[in-house]
């Protein structure tokens, strides 16, 4: 699930604080670690944690915001990197998140992050808009892989990989959409798809 920097911090904050104390922060509490004025946002990003099921909470009493231990034993949490195209070339966004994935699906000896797509290129390969990549950092890419690109430096693209001589293609999975063929000097490999996460 997606966090953003403060929900983690703020998570962090409270499982600590009950591991030492034996019972919770108050708002107070919290806003005062984080410098936060108003307990009004710090409710907001405590809520925002309720209802992603990291913590729990007893509306009847006080001191009842408790940390609600996640399966972390088959996850890894990955910085949220930003936004890729399957569609046309669109410039990489990134923003200050981490989403837990599967471990498998970032192995130890890679460095891995994830991104959200947007468009429908690569919808013959079941990679629709909206839908997670979780992509293994890498420079070098093989024929028929699956690729983060980016184009002339700056615009970011999510296609397969083929290498014509001197010239690359990247070719989307949907037969309503072109080929991008370009010099070779012009595409920098990101990283190569290794998992794919849907929200219903």
């Amino acid at each position: 699930m997606a966090l953003t920097k403060r929900q983690r911090e703020i998570y962090d904050f409270i499982r600590n604080f009950v591991a030492v104390n034996g019972y919770s922060p108050s708002l107070e509490e919290i806003g005062a670690e984080f410098n936060l004025s108003s307990v009004a946002t710090v409710h907001k990003h405590v809520q925002h944690l309720v209802e992603k099921r990291l913590l729990r909470k007893a509306w009847n009493r006080s001191r009842s915001v408790e940390p609600v231990e996640p399966p972390s034993s088959g996850l890894v949490s990955l910085p949220l990197l930003g936004v890729v195209a399957a569609g046309e070339p669109i410039e990489a966004i990134e923003v200050a998140e981490t989403i837990d994935v599967p471990r498998e699906l970032a192995p130890k000896h890679a460095q891995s992050y994830v991104l959200r797509v947007r468009g429908d290129s690569m919808i013959g390969e079941q990679i629709r808009d909206g839908d997670f990549v979780v992509v293994e950092s890498r420079s070098v890419a093989r024929d028929g892989e699956t690729v983060v690109a980016l184009l002339r430096g700056e615009e970011a693209t999510l296609k397969k990989f083929f290498r014509r001589g001197r010239s690359v293609r990247l070719q989307p999975a949907n037969g309503g959409m072109k080929p991008i063929d370009v010099p070779a000097r012009d595409v920098q490999i990101r990283g190569v798809v290794r998992g794919l996460l849907r929200r219903y």
